[in-house]
């Protein structure tokens, strides 16, 4: 499987919303470790999901465009 990297600015802000979530959620202090674990755990579990549908997505999107694509620029021949 491939890993999905966050760059460390990325991952710290992810940390810091994991741990703002579980202070405010559920009234709990998670140490820099545990929000990394669960951080890791997430994108480990969650992540090749996400990006395989992050990438349907896009494919739907780009595929659209290109089927107007005819339409848009496509010059009558016979005119």
């Amino acid at each position: 499987m491939k890993e999905i990297p966050l760059s460390p600015e990325r991952r710290e802000a992810v940390c810091r919303d994991v741990q703002k979530t579980f202070s405010t959620k559920f009234d709990e202090t998670l140490s820099d470790f545990r929000a990394g674990e669960i951080v890791d755990l997430m994108l480990k579990t969650m992540g090749p999901a996400v990006y395989n549908q992050a990438v349907q997505d896009v494919r739907a999107h780009l595929q659209g465009k290109l089927d107007d694509l005819d339409g848009e620029v496509w010059v009558d021949e016979s005119a």
